[in-house]
């Protein structure tokens, strides 16, 4: 994932093109009238000038022209020649014109009397004075631009400092808390108010829909525990009567069966319908070793007409974990391989580190399939041809920091490993 440009770097950005764009501008217009403007002025000044020398001449013709520092004057006919390089000019006003290595303003005009007349001014000491403003000018406009985004930078700086906070509020947000909210800082604006009010309103609706949900799980549930305790009981009394049909007997034993898994189901519910610190609180010391044999006596049933055995192996594991919800979890995954298993050995096994792993000879699934499961059990999407334990199960690992592991080859038979690490006691972690 690509990294996004921060909200102050944008604004930063934007503001120092546009002060480019704008100090660019407003100095090539600067320098456009500049230009103009000298030359307008060194049009009239020399005109003027040589107007009036003109004047003279023709008036008086014993008057004699005397150059200064900075004029300097040429006639082709009866005064000073020409230098050769103002002989090619062109009349009209040569702005920039070199004459004895310095830079000289040039007004040409040829006359029926005197021929051509050339009025030269000195203006290097305008130019370096030009040149001295221009620098300055620059350093100016660089300082001001420096300035500008500097304030900038601190008055964005000041701006986001509110929307930082709203974000880390946001994002220290708990799923489990209750009555959580926003609140925006006194320096930030109305648009965040607004953010942060509609933020609020959807954590309020949110906090009655989960209460709903869980209000309609806890009491859906302990309703249907009535019914199935019943068939549960009925079922038990019936298997205890002498002489019994082993064809009814065998059916007695499914019904058994089917109770109690309906009951661990209903025993899944309660507990995901739970915050998860509640859940902790129904935590006890058990022994997996011994409740592996419990559970699996519980599922035998499941391989009645099947070519189907079943070895365990467990090493010696303490965890700390309602149990319940251990027989669920296990009992699902021993259900499922049971269930798509025809003929061969399901290996049970259990670790010291409190790694329980199923190896089932079934059909097993290719790896697309397996994709598939593990991205319909991060959304928590149910999909029937799974079995809705697989769900349930995947939802009680988030809860209680399990890892849920899922290998299988087509026709080879699947490999589940439910890893229940993060229970094990503090002593043995």
């Amino acid at each position: 994932m690509s990294r996004r440009a921060t909200l102050r770097r944008k604004l930063l950005g934007w503001l120092g093109i546009y002060l480019a764009l704008i100090t660019l501008v407003v100095f090539s217009a600067a320098n456009y009238v500049h230009e103009h403007a000298e030359h307008a002025v060194w049009r009239s000044l020399l005109n003027t000038e040589l107007d009036s020398v003109l004047a003279h001449m023709r008036m008086d013709r014993d008057y004699h022209w005397q150059d200064s520092d900075t004029l300097h004057l040429f006639i082709e006919r009866g005064g000073e020649p020409i230098p050769e390089s103002m002989a090619a000019l062109h009349p009209g006003l040569h702005d920039g014109a070199l004459f004895l290595g310095k830079q000289t303003a040039v007004m040409v005009r040829d006359t029926s009397d005197y021929g051509r007349v050339i009025l030269a001014l000195d203006i290097t000491d305008f130019g370096e004075l030009e040149h001295f403003i221009t620098r300055w000018s620059l350093l100016a406009g660089v300082a001001l631009v420096i300035v500008t985004l500097l304030m900038a930078w601190l008055g964005v700086a000041r701006l986001v400092r509110p929307l930082s906070a709203l974000a880390s509020d946001i994002a220290a947000l708990r799923p489990e808390q209750r009555g959580q909210r926003v609140a925006v800082d006194r320096r930030g604006s109305a648009e965040m108010e607004v953010i942060a009010g509609a933020l609020n309103d959807y954590l309020q609706r949110n906090e009655h829909f989960v209460e709903r949900e869980r209000a309609f799980i806890s009491a859906a549930s302990h309703e249907l525990r009535t019914p199935v305790a019943v068939i549960s009981g009925a079922a038990e009394l019936a298997l205890e009567q002498p002489e019994l049909p082993p064809r009814a007997r065998q059916q007695l034993e499914r019904v058994r069966g089917t109770a109690q898994g309906v009951e661990q189901l209903i025993q899944l519910l309660l507990v995901l319908a739970r915050d998860p610190a509640r859940l902790s609180a129904m935590s006890e010391l058990l022994a997996v070793e011994q409740l592996l044999p419990e559970i699996i006596e519980d599922h035998r049933h499941l391989a009645y007409g099947k070519e189907l055995d079943m070895q365990l192996h467990a090493e010696p594991c303490r965890i700390i974990a309602p149990m319940g919800v251990v027989q669920a979890a296990i009992g699902n995954l021993l259900r499922n391989a049971i269930e798509n298993s025809d003929r061969g050995t399901i290996r049970i096994s259990a670790s010291a580190q409190a790694v329980v792993t199923i190896e089932d000879p079934g059909h097993g699934m290719s790896p697309e399939e397996v994709a598939q499961l593990y991205a319909r059990l991060a959304k928590g999407e149910r999909n029937p041809g799974s079995g809705i334990g697989m769900d349930l199960i995947a939802r009680l690992c988030d809860h209680l920091g399990w890892e849920l592991t899922i290998q299988s080859q087509p026709e080879r038979g699947t490999r589940v490993t439910l890893d229940m690490g993060s229970s094990l006691p503090p002593d043995s972690a």
